[in-house]
């Protein structure tokens, strides 16, 4: 048993003879410089530890700005479309609408006409007093017959055939018929008349249904004088093949005076003759209204 022991202290003296000679005194590091480097060691990784967390949130808030710009690409892009779809309907809007553009030009073409219907009558005729409206041209009511009578005055006979004659000039070209003739020239937006109508008016002294009935006469007088004259007027026919010439009589009822002084009577008692031109329905029956009068025109060409 003592050898034994003696046999293991003698290894034990041997190893630490073995340690000893392998102990380097330079490369033992003092305890306040490991301390130290320990100390700077944690910090690091503590630092570490915080860049990656601040590496974290800006990949996150990366992913969050790519999705915010795909957002964003997808608004510009919808809203890109919708610019397109609103340009598109500001360039239609910029475009007269068709039937507003045709109806338009059918107010100017009648504008036109009884401006041309004034100006012939009056070089015919220095002395008559006419008014223009927007609708009709107006003949004083005592110019053309003696208060209360629908008989034409003798001399104001031959007003109402030169009236006749110079719508026998300008009706052709506003009309369908046998006598119509179109030509672009002088109606180049194909308006088409849908009436002209003769019309009596009184002032409101008296019976009205006396009125009524002398109105419609003398507007029936004043017919009877121009298609005796021109018998060829009742040939102008509007988009329903029917006589565009008419008659009405309206007695007191549409007044342009007051009716409160001799004058303004005066200006009520008159016979108008009022222009209606042809309102299409739609877009579809512009063509048909302008393939009525291209037709018509070439029937009634020699």
């Amino acid at each position: 048993m003592t050898d034994m022991t003696v046999g293991f202290l003698f290894i034990v003296i041997l190893l630490l003879a073995f340690f000893a000679s392998q102990y380097k005194p330079s490369e033992v590091v003092p305890l306040p410089k490991y301390e130290k480097v320990l100390a700077e060691r944690d910090a690091l990784a503590e630092e570490l530890k915080g860049l990656e967390q601040r590496v974290a949130q800006i990949l996150k808030e990366r992913d969050a700005a790519i999705a915010a710009r795909e957002r964003a690409d997808k608004e510009i892009v919808e809203l890109k479309s919708r610019i397109a779809q609103l340009e598109a309907e500001l360039e239609r809007l910029r475009k007269p609408n068709p039937l507003e553009a045709y109806i338009n030009n059918s107010m100017e073409a009648r504008r036109r006409i009884l401006q041309q219907l004034s100006d012939r009558i009056a070089l015919d005729f220095p002395g008559i007093q006419l008014m223009l409206s927007e609708e009709s041209l107006r003949f004083q009511g005592e110019g053309l017959f003696k208060r209360g009578e629908s008989t034409l005055l003798p001399d104001r006979l031959r007003l109402v055939q030169v009236l006749a004659n110079r719508l026998h000039e300008i009706l052709p070209c506003y009309t369908l018929g046998g006598d119509a003739r179109f030509d672009a020239n002088c109606n180049s937006g194909f308006a088409l008349i849908e009436a002209v109508q003769i019309e009596g008016h009184t002032d409101s002294d008296g019976d009205d249904m006396a009125n009524l009935v002398l109105s419609t006469n003398r507007a029936t007088t004043t017919f009877r004088a121009m298609t005796t004259h021109q018998e060829s007027l009742l040939n102008f026919l509007n988009f329903q093949r029917q006589p565009v010439l008419s008659v009405a009589g309206y007695g007191r009822m549409r007044p342009i005076a007051s009716n409160d002084t001799v004058e303004d009577k005066a200006t009520n008692r008159r016979i108008d003759l009022r222009i209606i031109m042809y309102v299409p329905h739609d877009t579809d029956e512009i063509d048909k209204v302008r393939d009525a009068l291209l037709i018509g025109s070439r029937m009634s060409s020699p």
